[in-house]
């Protein structure tokens, strides 16, 4: 496992040495029961990490030096998804995106000069795109139409390029991509957790979402999954079906703001360039478009979850309590952009009050 920081990371190193521990037996393309075994479990960063039964290295993901600490390693994972928007805030856009960059390429560099076989990189089910026009579930096959914009999954995007590319420089080695569903879990901080932070759900009139999530633990087996049987190409992962946007606003018990899509962009976009929206306008299709997954693949080798969408919000708002977001940003006394914050909350307020109004043929 490469890199350990992270609740994903943290996850999928848990369930490899709960597979090692049993034997990783599953099952096989077919139907049959097969041996299929993970061995010794092994961390490499810069710090060891809380979890027992793991051998650990020392380097770090973004060193060249990394190669070494792959010696002998016959297959690895990495998780390229950020589950840490706070830091992510802290470190800004440019930053992010070189660091991303840098350690994707680093980690696949490394992995092909030490030998390693089989290489799983973890990404998001965000780079398939959320658009109207999306299959409900979409297939693991699916092409990937997310926006290559500044934002978050436009980072995801360049990592599946050069995961893309890596497949054909680097022949000996295996690359699969894991493509998970809205991830949820303890310490998980992303853009859609946040989005459940604001007094009330922002809806686009028209859309229809399919709102699917995966928790970390769920992740962790399915990539325990992937080792054990070296699956190879792109799979999936969720928690099957998918919620409407209506069993959404029962299970949490919040209410809608709804917005027609222009208004909702065009404010998302000047509040982006005015820096108080972390995440560009065309993030907000991951809200009111379907993007759910099938997780076909994985489901025809054995994999389970064990968390569906319901405990998946449970889990999630458990996650959140005590924390307050508008537009992604924390509301804190402390946090400069209050001021700012604030002021978004007055723009789209004010934007659905007027719409109203204008329904109503009220010019008071």
């Amino acid at each position: 496992m490469i890199g350990t920081a992270d609740p994903a990371s943290r996850a999928l190193l848990r369930a490899l040495v709960s597979a090692a521990a049993r034997g990783a037996t599953t099952a096989k393309p077919g139907g049959e029961v097969g041996e299929a075994r993970i061995g010794a479990v092994l961390a490499i960063d810069t710090e060891p990490p809380a979890i027992g039964g793991v051998q650990f290295r020392y380097a770090d993901p973004g060193d060249p030096a990394l190669v070494e600490a792959l010696a002998g390693v016959h297959a690895a994972a990495y998780v390229a998804v950020s589950t840490d928007l706070g830091r992510d805030l802290a470190t800004g856009a440019r930053t992010r995106r070189e660091r991303s960059l840098r350690v994707a390429q680093t980690v696949i560099t490394a992995a092909a000069a030490a030998g390693v076989r089989h290489l799983v990189v973890v990404t998001s089910a965000q780079t398939f795109g959320a658009h109207a026009d999306n299959p409900v579930p979409l297939e693991d096959d699916a092409a990937l139409r997310a926006s290559s914009d500044e934002g978050q999954v436009g980072d995801l995007m360049d990592v599946e390029q050069l995961i893309a590319v890596a497949r054909d420089v680097h022949p000996g080695l295996t690359i699969t991509a894991v493509r998970p569903a809205a991830l949820v879990g303890d310490g998980v901080d992303t853009v859609l957790t946040r989005h459940f932070e604001a007094p009330r759900l922002l809806t686009l009139r028209g859309a229809e979402p399919a709102w699917q999530f995966c928790h970390v633990d769920d992740l962790g087996s399915a990539v325990a999954v992937v080792v054990a049987q070296g699956i190879a190409g792109a799979v999936s992962v969720g928690a099957e079906g998918h919620l409407t946007q209506r069993d959404l606003e029962r299970l949490t018990g919040m209410r809608r703001v709804e917005l027609s899509m222009a208004a909702a962009m065009g404010t998302a976009d000047r509040l982006h360039r005015v820096g108080v929206l972390p995440a560009p306008a065309s993030d907000l299709a991951f809200v009111a478009f379907p993007w759910a997954v099938s997780a076909r693949t994985l489901l025809g080798r054995g994999w389970v979850p064990v968390h569906d969408n319901e405990t998946c919000v449970g889990v999630l708002l458990d996650a959140i309590r005590g924390s307050h977001a508008v537009a992604a940003r924390r509301l804190d006394r402390k946090d400069a952009a209050l001021g700012a914050a604030s002021a978004a909350v007055a723009l789209v307020g004010t934007a659905a009050i007027m719409r109203r109004r204008r329904r109503k043929g009220s010019t008071a």
